[in-house]
């Protein structure tokens, strides 16, 4: 897709320069284009080598995901259990 409206806004309002603001673009659109089950395994690693356990990190993902861009449906501490161990 081409952004290039975005990218010239980023480019008038930051001190970005135009190589940069697109990059920018990309890796906002690439991180909301993640799918929930993607979003949960990954905050899931990320939580863990933080040292949290299950039972946080399960209630931590739980609270997060309806603040997502598109927020998916709302997944019980089980589903989302199942999303990382199968």
């Amino acid at each position: 897709m081409n952004h290039d409206d975005l990218v010239d806004h980023l480019v008038r309002s930051t001190p970005l320069q135009r190589g940069e603001a697109a990059r920018v673009v990309l890796d906002v659109l690439a991180y909301f284009d993640e799918t929930t089950e993607s979003f949960v395994r990954r905050r899931h690693r990320e939580l863990q080598s933080g040292g949290l356990r299950n039972a946080e990190i399960f209630e931590r993902i739980s609270a997060e995901l309806p603040h997502r861009a598109v927020a998916p449906p709302e997944l019980s501490l089980r589903q989302l259990r199942r999303i990382v161990y199968g």
